[in-house]
């Protein structure tokens, strides 16, 4: 067993009574932010107590999306906020972590789909850049689902915001078209 991973492979974080998160594995002192990067690369962590041993990676987990949101990136609509605090406590709140688990799966699995589609449908045709432009947008909204693809972003137009938002939202418009023509 390598150092500072547990049976399974999974890297054990110790975090301590003054808040500081410790990585066993490369024995040093980390942040939510390498967490945050752990996560998006895939690497399985656990989040431990250093004085109780008790598994606190879901408290952690909370924290890091706390602390992303509040930067601006927020990902979660305050409507889907109200819906979820609204099932604490329901008879439905067992089911709801398998759905949203579920759910996040199928979002990923559908991304992967969209991706390849939209990949071989506009191969070598007029229309390639404008599906890869697309497709550095999609990814980038979903970004906080699975580990950073490699994706450049689209060149901003000209205009300002509102002008390049139209521009994408058109764009986007133009290729569900085509996509559906194809299908």
């Amino acid at each position: 067993m390598k150092k500072g991973l547990a049976p399974d492979g999974i890297v054990i974080i110790k975090k301590y009574a003054n808040r500081r998160l410790y990585n066993t594995e490369t024995s040093s002192y980390i942040t939510l932010e390498h967490l945050a990067a752990m996560t998006r690369e895939g690497r399985d962590f656990k989040v431990v107590d250093a004085k109780t041993d008790d598994d606190i990676t879901h408290n952690v987990l909370t924290q890091i999306i706390m602390e992303e949101e509040s930067r601006g990136q927020t990902m979660l609509p305050v409507s889907f906020l109200r819906q979820l605090i609204s099932m604490y406590g329901d008879s439905m709140q067992a089911v709801v972590p398998g759905y949203l688990e579920a759910s996040m799966d199928s979002f990923r699995r559908n991304q992967e789909q969209f991706k390849s589609a939209v990949e071989g449908a506009f191969a070598h045709t007029p229309f390639a850049d404008i599906a890869k432009r697309n497709l550095a947008m999609f990814e980038a909204a979903a970004q906080g689902f699975k580990p950073p693809v490699a994706a450049a972003p689209a060149p901003a137009p000209a205009g300002g915001k509102d002008e390049e938002l139209a521009a994408l939202k058109a764009e986007l418009a133009s290729l569900k078209d085509k996509i559906e023509k194809l299908g």
